[in-house]
């Protein structure tokens, strides 16, 4: 049990430097790390407990970017309270799949964010916008279906959450990646208390993970200024990280 733990705090460290260097997209290792490396046999428990420690983390992130005055909180509270019921359902929808074949989709769902994060992002957009009725007509469906792809598979949701403001308002990369951390702690909370109330979080684990997540977040603001002339190069190498994962658990559980 303490060499288990020992192991999630580590992982946890090493999950919160990925997400403060490289942002969206690293919290998906969370739940194959607690499978693979920390043995945590039940998928739904591992998905419940890494869900609720990225909304701790994302948390944390988000009182940060606040402080910064970069997150747009009409926009985000928006996207967020309609994805809010979409991740309710899908962590619903969740529970009721076998824990075998949930992985198998989740896998899936991580190639596609290996491929989305070796797309190019362009940082251009308007640092002043404000919401309407037309961006509110475009956020709410985005950030359904979003909440629901989150809630299902347990994930923050950033590397989807990111582009979809962007595309429905017009935002600035900066603002669009400050604003998600708003939705992530929405989603990552309605999954984990989903999960909590059927009783599939592990919670010595997941203050372990919280603890080492926090010490990889601190350590990622220096490493993240050194890899900044080599920002896409290191970029595409997580994504590649994270798509030799996802093989690695679809092999895992085809074989």
């Amino acid at each position: 049990m303490v060499t288990s733990l020992a192991l999630a705090a580590a992982g946890g460290a090493v999950i919160g430097l990925l997400l403060s260097v490289f942002g969206g997209g690293g919290s998906v290792l969370a739940t194959p790390l607690l499978i693979y490396v920390v043995g945590i046999e039940n998928t739904h428990v591992a998905i419940g407990t890494s869900a609720a420690a990225v909304a701790v983390n994302a948390l944390i992130g988000l009182a940060t970017q606040a402080r910064a005055g970069r997150v747009k909180w009409p926009c985000a509270l928006a996207f967020g309270a309609a994805g809010l019921a979409g991740s309710l359902v899908g962590a619903h929808l969740a529970k009721l799949v076998d824990g075998g074949q949930l992985l198998l989709w989740f896998a899936g769902a991580m190639g596609l964010v290996g491929i989305s994060m070796l797309a190019p992002r362009k940082s251009q957009g308007d640092p002043t916008v404000h919401l309407d009725v037309a961006r509110t007509l475009k956020l709410a469906p985005l950030g359904l279906v979003v909440g629901l792809a989150a809630g299902f598979f347990g994930i923050g949701g950033g590397f989807l959450i990111v582009p979809g403001l962007m595309a429905a308002t017009g935002m600035t990369l900066a603002n669009a990646a400050a604003s998600s951390l708003f939705s992530v702690v929405l989603f990552g909370g309605a999954t984990s208390a989903s999960y909590a109330a059927s009783g599939l979080i592990d919670w010595p684990v997941f203050l372990c993970l919280v603890a080492g997540g926090g010490i990889g977040a601190l350590a990622g603001g220096p490493v993240a200024q050194r890899l900044a002339s080599h920002a896409d190069i290191a970029r595409r190498a997580f994504a590649i990280m994270v798509l030799l994962t996802a093989a690695y658990v679809a092999f895992r559980k085809l074989t």
